[in-house]
């Protein structure tokens, strides 16, 4: 019998050594590691802790001020603040002999015709860039954080698919040594399950530190918890409605925010094509002198007027740069459209193609768990052979497995689209 037994021993031992690789529950892919009472942590929640620890978040507030502040000086009626001049004369310094005089003064700096209206457009065309280059800072965070958002829930999917292989591992090496016992098996049989084993434990431990070092990666973005007992909340975001990839990319924040520069640009060559000069003076002074010692003091008032000279070479350097900078921003806008619209019809492809992939696998997982039912009572009946069994359990595990990492690649490609159309995670 042991000739019979050694025939019977490749083939079985193989269906172990590979059923032990392949082995999983249906629950693996949602199995989670989390504190009791502690609520499990959100992408939303995520992004809105990485947000908050950024430079441009911090800055926000005194930014608005600072464009309201422009604002407000567009409106003002002078085009700089007042100065205030003052003055005194005398021919006899250091005594009181001799003549006087003392001037008070007002120098008020004076718009330029169409400056005041320009500079207010310029200040609005500033406040609406920064309100955009404050969305396209927020979607390229959201980009970083959904990517390690993913690698997260992946590296956790894997951890809790090796638990469950280990723990398939214990079971069937505990099966082969009870048939080793009874003499249906051989002691290289029992050799190869307890090598399977430890095959998983290692598989285990790889699969267990990929986990911390994806959720250690998040500590970046705010999350205080350690990363061996932070727990993630289902990583699905819901699916947008789907525009036209065109038109959608022409109101994406990264196509807005060179649209806003480009605008900016274009109010400041408006700007500078009205300031070819200095800004003029209006002066109001009180003068109060004597012309020698025991005059009575005179008073008098001046109104006068400076009227600088035109800018030359250095007005028209400036009006260059200005429309330069437009013509630039409007290229970089019309460019970054193209590619947007590109990105977003690639992710709705995606999305379509992981979506069926999901339902494909989700019926041919179904139908190998029935199979694996029916097999499983043939064996116990004894219908059905080892190798059999081990076959169908291996197929089974398979299905489950490429079911799990379908349905994690479907949720991640929604969040891609999301992305791409310049959706901020929920």
């Amino acid at each position: 019998m042991q000739p019979t037994k050694q025939r019977q021993h490749t083939p079985i031992a193989a269906l172990v050594v590979m059923a032990l690789g392949w082995a999983l529950l249906g629950s693996a892919a949602q199995a989670q590691t989390s504190n009791p009472g502690t609520a499990p942590l959100t992408l939303q929640a995520l992004f809105e802790q990485a947000w908050q620890r950024q430079p441009e978040a911090q800055s926000a507030a005194l930014r608005r001020e600072a464009a309201q502040a422009t604002r407000s000086a567009a409106t003002a009626w002078t085009a700089e603040p007042i100065a205030l001049e003052l003055s005194t004369k005398t021919d006899r310094p250091g005594s009181n002999q001799g003549s006087r005089e003392a001037e008070v003064g007002l120098a008020l700096p004076l718009w330029l015709p169409g400056e005041r209206a320009r500079k207010a457009a310029l200040a609005d065309a500033e406040a609406q860039a920064l309100d955009s280059r404050q969305r396209a800072a927020q979607l390229q965070l959201a980009a970083t954080v959904r990517e390690a958002w993913w690698a997260a829930q992946r590296a956790q999917a894997d951890q809790a698919l090796a638990q469950d292989r280990l723990l398939n591992a214990q079971r069937l090496a505990a099966d082969v040594a009870r048939r080793v016992r009874a003499g249906d098996l051989s002691r290289a049989d029992q050799a190869q399950a307890d090598g399977a084993v430890a095959q998983a434990e290692a598989a285990l431990a790889e699969a267990q530190g990929a986990r911390d070092a994806a959720q250690a990666a998040l500590a970046a973005w705010g999350v205080q918890e350690a990363a061996p007992t932070l727990a993630l909340a289902d990583g699905a975001e819901p699916e947008p409605a789907v525009p036209d990839a065109a038109a959608a990319a022409a109101q994406h924040p990264a196509a807005t925010d060179w649209q806003d520069q480009a605008e900016v640009a274009r109010r400041a060559a408006d700007l500078a094509a009205v300031q070819t000069r200095a800004n003029p003076e209006l002066t109001v002074a009180a003068t109060r002198g004597r012309e020698q010692a025991g005059d009575r003091y005179q008073q008098t008032f001046t109104v006068g007027l400076r009227v600088p000279l035109g800018g030359g070479d250095r007005a028209q350097a400036k009006q260059a740069t200005a429309r330069a900078d437009a013509i630039d921003a409007e290229a970089r806008a019309a460019v970054e459209q193209r590619r947007l619209a590109a990105d977003i019809a690639a992710a709705m492809a995606r999305v379509k193609a992981t979506q069926a992939q999901r339902d494909a696998l989700a019926r041919h997982a179904a139908l190998a768990q029935g199979t694996r039912g029916f097999i499983d009572k043939a064996f116990r009946l004894g219908e059905a052979d080892g190798p059999t069994r081990l076959r169908v359990e291996l197929e089974a595990a398979q299905a489950e497995r490429q079911l799990a990492r379908a349905r994690i690649d479907a949720a991640a490609a929604i969040s891609h689209l999301r992305q791409a159309l310049g959706l901020l995670p929920q």
